[in-house]
């Protein structure tokens, strides 16, 4: 059967639930359903320490979440939350030759902060631009062996597996484009950040929050700015929030909601992770 043919599910994996959108492909791919399909994981989503439990559960939900479709002719994208995923940026090294290298790089820097637990991470790295900084993702080896071998018994194939952070990027890079500005991605109970200059990667943050993140913001990024030493304050924010919002603005600071398409419905919101 031709690829052309296959049908394609998208699935957010979240600590609480699974965040589901359906894909028919014929000449034309078009949607075909939508849902949330509840995990165990709530309990553990506000506990730092219980990696193995938050993912866990949700891997175990995989089979209701492909049960809608027929997982013989499936194609899987999981788009796995930021509670599941670590991040670092590589500043662009010119010493630097080999991929081996810059592995080496990505692994000491991510075990410098997190100890030895992170020879049990897979860590996949992205060029942001030719001479520019690298996007390390990292994300818990036994985690994506289960949900290979999860996807794989119910009879579909997993074909990609993608940090939401990287996700959202590429769909409102050209947004940004050579902004000074913060990328903000808010999920439950986390904000994931990331400054722009002039359209070039200078930091990612991530930190807990509650649900009165929004009034809070300008101040966490007050915050986060003085850490990094950002002599210019960058004031503007794209954001990507499961939390109704409108744009805003609070002080010198301007919030633009871009979590769903110009032509989207709002009732689309819930889904925004798994949306292609």
């Amino acid at each position: 059967m031709s690829l052309l043919w296959r049908n394609h599910l998208r699935i957010g994996l979240c600590p609480d639930r699974l965040i589901v959108a359906g894909y028919c492909r014929s000449l034309r791919q078009h949607e075909a359903h939508k849902d949330i399909v509840p995990t165990r994981g709530e309990a553990a989503l506000d506990e730092p320490g219980s990696d193995y439990a938050r993912w866990h559960a949700a891997v175990e939900a995989l089979p209701l979440a492909l049960a809608q479709s027929d997982p013989q002719k499936l194609e899987v994208t999981v788009i796995l939350s930021n509670h599941f995923v670590r991040y670092a940026l590589l500043p662009w090294n010119a010493e630097l030759k080999s991929e081996e290298e810059w592995q080496s790089l990505a692994h000491h820097r991510l075990g410098s902060v997190y100890g030895p637990t992170v020879e049990d991470w897979a860590l996949q790295q992205s060029k942001t631009a030719p001479d520019g900084a690298r996007v390390v993702c990292a994300a818990d080896r036994p985690m994506l062996e289960a949900l290979s071998q999860k996807i794989s018994a119910c009879g579909a194939t997993l074909v990609s597996v993608q940090p939401y952070l990287m996700s959202a990027f590429n769909r409102v890079r050209t947004r940004i484009g050579n902004e000074c500005c913060w990328l903000v991605l808010e999920e439950r109970g986390r904000l994931t950040l990331v400054l722009f200059r002039r359209g070039s990667w200078q930091a990612i943050r991530s930190r807990r929050v509650d649900c009165s993140w929004t009034s809070q913001l300008p101040e966490i990024l007050e915050r986060e700015q003085a850490i990094l030493g950002v002599e210019e304050p960058c004031t503007q924010a794209f954001v990507y929030s499961e939390s109704e919002i409108d744009s805003w603005s609070a002080g010198t600071y301007r919030f633009v909601d871009l979590t769903l398409a110009s032509d989207a419905a709002e009732g689309d919101r819930a889904f925004a992770m798994a949306l292609g």
